[in-house]
């Protein structure tokens, strides 16, 4: 059976049809600015109270890593001071001591804010930060240990 003259003609037909589409210029995209939604705003710099905890611990993380990434000490102080700005309750928190038992800077300070039935807890220093969700402690508090007594 002969194959007709006709399929090889429509192919090349087809590909020049394409080839040429492919040359036209499309209009140029017009820029916008973005406008941020209030909601996302409000997220990016809030915390509602009986937020879900995986919500809190993202608020958590974001308002830590911003903090550190943007330069900012890891002393007590400065942690909790930043949670605080951020919306954090302070008497909520407990933070671990800026020195060791022999009086030699820490290499990490954990930190804490408690939730309901459960505890936001972190760690900043030398290797960098992080974050878990941790259960209440029997005793009532989030830390192991003793802590800082956080009266400024």
């Amino acid at each position: 059976m002969p194959r007709s003259r006709l399929a090889p003609s429509a192919v090349v037909l087809l590909a020049l049809a394409f080839g040429a589409a492919g040359c036209t210029s499309s209009p140029d995209p017009i820029a916008t600015d973005p406008v941020p939604s209030a909601s996302a705003t409000a997220a990016a710099t809030s915390l509602a109270a009986d937020a879900p905890i995986d919500e809190a611990r993202a608020f958590f993380d974001r308002v830590n890593s911003s903090y550190l990434d943007g330069g900012g000490a890891t002393d007590g102080r400065s942690l909790v001071d930043n949670l605080v700005a951020a919306g954090f309750d302070k008497a909520d928190m407990q933070v671990t001591s800026d020195t060791t038992s022999i009086g030699r800077e820490a290499d990490s300070i954990q930190f804490s804010v408690l939730r309901g039935e459960d505890c936001l807890v972190g760690q900043a220093g030398s290797t960098g930060y992080s974050s878990q969700v941790a259960p209440v402690l029997g005793t009532g508090d989030c830390l192991i240990g003793t802590t800082r007594t956080i009266d400024w």
